[in-house]
């Protein structure tokens, strides 16, 4: 039989709510309030894209997705495990958690497969093959909070750029079947909205024919294909709770009260 460890809460944070102050500082706040363990993935994309043309790179995107060159993923180690992940380590300490920043390459933790070249090339990225529980649950028994930039390896010395949602999501597939696992990917919008422009037009609730009916129409695309995908690949997996949600609803869904968000089910 399969050991259970209890509640894990797995939380997305995107690079736009990185640089919203008031939002980051509401969602550490909430963070260092749980009594139960948790997993941080962030993003980082816009700050990546601004150094990048600071230093004479043009970022190149497809369907939401980044193209990472030679030159981009040099520049997305640099932004994802240093700038990014460090202050939200540092950010954490300041509230007495005890945060360990990792890419994949630490311990072996996320392991990838470069993307085959299809009607895209999209460079030095990564898509998950492994992720290594027994590190993981080990760092969460002992009471430590990994955060987890967006960077794989490929087991072969070389690092991949890989997209955030979709490693929270791998984490939520491999972690459920030892944890109760509860997933928030924070957004800088209330949930899927119906109209981008219109907050209250969010969705409380989405399945997946809803969600083929929205892709087919167009209403979602985007970034949001990608991030919905891997928020239902989770939600497939056996996560218990599966939300998008904005920032500042984080701390009542943290705390299991209601909150405007989309919740998936099956």
């Amino acid at each position: 039989m399969t050991q259970q460890y209890g509640t894990v809460h797995v939380i997305k944070l995107g690079g736009r709510i990185i640089e919203d102050n008031a939002a980051l500082e509401g969602v550490l706040d909430a963070v260092a309030g749980l009594n139960e363990a948790a997993i941080l993935v962030h993003g980082g994309g816009d700050e990546a894209s601004a150094v990048a043309r600071m230093l004479g790179i043009e970022p190149v995107m497809v369907d939401g997705r980044r193209v990472t060159d030679a030159a981009m993923l040099d520049v997305a180690v640099m932004v994802y495990a240093g700038r990014v992940g460090k202050r939200l380590v540092a950010a954490l300490a300041a509230r007495g958690v005890r945060a360990l920043g990792l890419t994949g390459a630490d311990g072996d933790v996320l392991r990838a497969r470069r993307r085959p070249v299809g009607t895209v090339d999209y460079g030095f990225v990564g898509d998950v093959i492994g992720v290594n529980t027994d590190l993981l649950g080990a760092l969460l028994r002992e009471g430590l909070l990994p955060v987890l930039a967006p960077l794989t390896h490929d087991g072969s010395g070389q690092l991949l750029n890989t997209n955030a949602d979709t490693i929270a999501a791998e984490v939520c597939v491999a972690l459920a079947a030892t944890y109760d696992v509860h997933a928030y990917f924070c957004l800088d919008r209330p949930g899927v909205c119906l109209d981008a422009e219109r907050p209250a037009s969010v969705l409380p609730v989405i399945d997946t024919r809803r969600y083929a009916e929205l892709v087919a129409s167009g209403a979602i695309s985007g970034g949001m294909l990608p991030k919905l995908r891997n928020a239902f690949a989770a939600q497939a997996a056996g996560a218990r709770r599966v939300l998008l949600l904005r920032a500042d609803a984080l701390p009542a869904a943290l705390a299991g009260a209601s909150c405007v968000c989309t919740e998936l089910r099956s």
